[in-house]
């Protein structure tokens, strides 16, 4: 670890295998300090992992090779870096440096006419970011409550759903369906920095990001409060600051905490009860909570509702695009007079829709095969994401529509030519149902993703725990895994084919040739294996993958 090695290596010789095991053990050993309440070991073992050379490393290579906005140039102009500018940076990432401000963007917001902004920060500090965030991290996820599901390594939206369907097996309840008002943008500061109650050296850094103000086409503005969207390390001081939100609900009304359930996805919280004054004494109780922290809920978009009954008009509620509803039955099909459902929300779906349209419309002139290459990863990637759920029927009907859309499409390409011919030259049956197709390639259909029940994740556990089993399995099996990257992790069991260490939850995977297809491999199973982005691009440039080592 000591920085007197840098020279010796080269950025795609470096030793990843062990750089990645002396990291992890020093997180490792800040998580067990973090659960012991061990304050001083904590900071002092943070302190050793923010100075290792090896933790310098692995951050500028996650903002360099393993981030998928890696192309993105803040105020500095620069969007990617050459090896050897990525050791360089390596040895100049230390704190108490002077924070740049971040570039300005505005994103569209979905399902909404509001533009997001969207902070990018110049390389340097992404890369520091990163370096802070592997040493803050393990720390957090030590405390972080059970019912926090969002921004996290190892948990997801389906864990956040399953928590609320387990909690509405036996009885229907009262819901506190609510969302924070721009979350982000107005975090106290001052309260942030007290609640993170770290050493005086990264308590500065902090504060120098936080302040660091942005920069757009209006010129400089300063960020006298709230945390840049778009930092490498926003999400999780989000998290921090809503830290304690479960606990303390669960402290106001300890005689009924056991029937209470808290569900927060970043800045969207769910909480849930069977009895109605609880639910209102909770709104009020998390108002008050709020406001040292500089937040509050933002009316629109919170409501006290119930899963069964009809309150304003209508039960049930939306949450990270599925409605969670409950719906009356006879005692021959359920014992309890009701059955949960969870499924796609009808904004989502439209939504999803609206993108197949819009992609079918704006390729009416390209060629089949290529088409079809524009929408199989629209339609699997929104099939997988809600796989874990009662889709089955709602897959088909959007089969139908997309139907619908795509025959307009052919007969608008052969207006001169019969009906049959163009069922025939579009559809095909390859296993005895007609399906759109080419000679080489045919449209996925949402109906033939099969449905998969999520297993929630275990209450307190980390990634930072050491047990690399249970969590390469949970990689395998989550929802939104292909299905050919989970017989992959399978067949490996959980571990990259080059460097040989397990899978995370974060890790971006990538499917390699084992023979490059431009040497005469064939692009099937048995010629693929499953790597680290990283891996996959050292691999690459000595295979003979690039025209240029061939």
């Amino acid at each position: 670890m000591n920085p007197v090695l840098q020279p010796r290596y080269e950025w795609k010789t470096l030793p990843w295998k062990q750089i990645q095991r002396r990291v992890f053990k020093l997180q490792k050993r800040l998580d067990r300090a973090s659960c012991c309440g061990n304050v001083k070991a904590v900071h002092k073992l943070q302190r050793l992992l923010l100075k290792a050379w090896s933790a310098r490393c692995l951050a500028v290579r996650r903002v360099t090779q393993d981030n998928a906005g890696k192309k993105t140039a803040g105020i500095d102009g620069v969007a990617s870096l050459p090896p050897t500018a990525r050791l360089r940076l390596v040895a100049s990432l230390k704190l108490g440096v002077k924070a740049a401000p971040a570039r300005r963007v505005w994103i569209p917001k979905p399902g909404s006419a509001e533009q997001r902004p969207l902070g990018i920060l110049t390389m340097h500090d992404r890369a520091l970011q990163a370096l802070v965030k592997l040493a803050l991290e393990p720390e957090w996820e030590a405390k972080f409550e059970p019912g926090s599901y969002g921004f996290r390594p190892g948990r997801s939206a389906h864990d956040a759903l399953q928590a609320i369907d387990l909690s509405l097996t036996h009885a229907p309840k009262y819901v506190l369906d609510a969302d924070l008002w721009q979350c982000f943008n107005r975090i106290n500061q001052t309260a942030l920095l007290q609640k993170l109650h770290t050493f005086p050296a990264l308590r500065r850094q902090i504060k120098r990001w936080l302040q660091a103000g942005v920069i757009d086409q209006e010129g400089f503005s300063s960020t006298d409060a709230g945390t840049q969207q778009g930092g490498v390390i926003s999400p999780l001081l989000c998290n921090v600051a809503l830290h304690g939100l479960e606990t303390m609900l669960k402290q106001q009304i300890p005689t009924k905490a056991a029937k209470l359930t808290v569900v927060r996805f970043a800045d969207a919280c769910v909480v849930l009860h069977q009895d109605r004054q609880v639910i209102q004494q909770c709104q009020q109780r998390i108002v008050q909570w709020l406001q040292p922290m500089g937040l509050e809920l933002k009316p629109s978009k919170t409501r006290l509702c119930h899963t069964l009954t009809k309150l304003d008009g209508r039960s049930g509620f939306a949450l990270l695009g599925f409605e969670v509803r409950q719906y009356p039955v006879g005692q021959t099909h359920s014992k309890q007079g009701f059955k949960t459902l969870i499924k796609p929300s009808q904004t989502a779906t439209q939504r999803h829709l609206q993108q197949l349209r819009d992609l079918i419309n704006h390729h009416k002139a390209a060629p089949q095969a290529a088409f079809m290459r524009q929408l199989n990863p629209v339609i699997w990637g929104w099939s997988a994401y809600y796989a874990a759920v009662c889709s089955k029927e709602l897959y088909q009907r959007v089969d139908w529509s997309v139907w619908q859309k795509l025959w307009p499409w052919a007969r608008r390409r052969h207006p001169n030519k019969s009906r049959g011919w163009v069922a025939h030259k579009y559809w095909r049956r390859p296993q005895g149902r007609r399906v759109f197709a080419s000679v080489s390639n045919q449209l996925r259909l949402h109906r033939d993703y099969p449905i998969r029940r999520h297993i929630k994740v275990k209450g307190v556990k980390t990634p930072f725990d050491g047990d690399w089993l249970y969590w390469s399995t949970r990689l395998g099996e989550h929802p939104d895994t292909p299905r050919r990257v989970a017989r992959l992790l399978k067949q490996q069991r959980g571990k990259c084919a080059v460097c040989g260490l397990y899978f995370q939850m974060e890790s971006l995977l990538e499917i390699d040739h084992i023979i490059p297809k431009a040497l005469g491999g064939k692009d099937e199973f048995q010629n693929w294996q499953l790597l680290h982005r990283h891996c996959h691009d050292v691999k690459s440039a000595v295979d003979g993958s690039h025209p240029s080592h061939r």
